[in-house]
């Protein structure tokens, strides 16, 4: 089988996803990329999770060919095509509609340096891309442009897109980035956010760089 590992952990974490919470029904998707080959394992359309195996996660390459799989591929493929494409450092993609990253999505309002967990994304703010439909070429060539140097990315009134070095990282931010939102929202419905001061996010920016194993 064709990439077995990568195709057996998009079932692995989409579980994951799914008993996080972080995607409701048959919403969200996950992909790998083996940057050697240029092959990107992506998870099926409209499979639950619980339901997807191996085999049903698809093959394709960044042009979006499809080279082994028999189910029609994630709509969001082009998305994750892209990403790849402008950022050379990652090689895996976590798409989500998580409830509180959605709602600032609705807002088309960034994710604020609320906690020092937003340093996680590389970057002092999640920017909210503008609204595009969804599975479009439009959106895949926007969110990216949007996303600059941070890992992750709102889509308006859609969702958030996160990356990483692999699936564990991209699903770790997404998780991250779930609870930022979440901290941000329950802040702001009492009051305003206190923000962690630039030169401060500055410091938790380099703080990151060596954060981990």
């Amino acid at each position: 089988m064709l990439m077995k590992k990568e195709r057996e952990l998009i079932v692995e974490f989409g579980k994951k996803m799914s008993n996080a919470g972080l995607c409701p029904g048959t919403s969200g998707n996950l992909s790998i990329l083996d940057r050697q080959s240029g092959y990107m394992a992506i998870s099926p359309s409209g499979i639950d999770y619980f339901e997807t195996t191996p085999n049903d996660v698809v093959i394709l390459d960044l042009d979006e060919n499809v080279i082994d799989g028999c189910r029609k591929p994630s709509s969001e493929a082009s998305l994750h095509a892209e990403f790849y494409k402008k950022k050379p450092n990652i090689s895996a993609v976590v798409h989500t509609h998580s409830i509180y990253c959605t709602a600032f999505a609705v807002l088309n309002m960034p994710l604020k340096a609320v906690h020092f967990a937003i340093g996680s994304a590389c970057a002092p703010e999640v920017p909210c891309a503008p609204y595009c439909l969804f599975g479009s070429k439009e959106l895949a060539h926007t969110a990216p442009k949007y996303c600059k140097n941070s890992n992750a990315i709102l889509l308006a009134n859609h969702g958030i897109v996160c990356c990483g070095a692999d699936i564990s990282s991209a699903f770790s931010l997404a998780e991250n980035m779930e609870y930022v939102a979440k901290l941000q929202y329950l802040a702001m419905s009492v009051g305003t956010p206190q923000l962690i001061s630039d030169s401060e996010i500055v410091k938790v920016l380099e703080r990151f760089k060596s954060y981990g194993q």
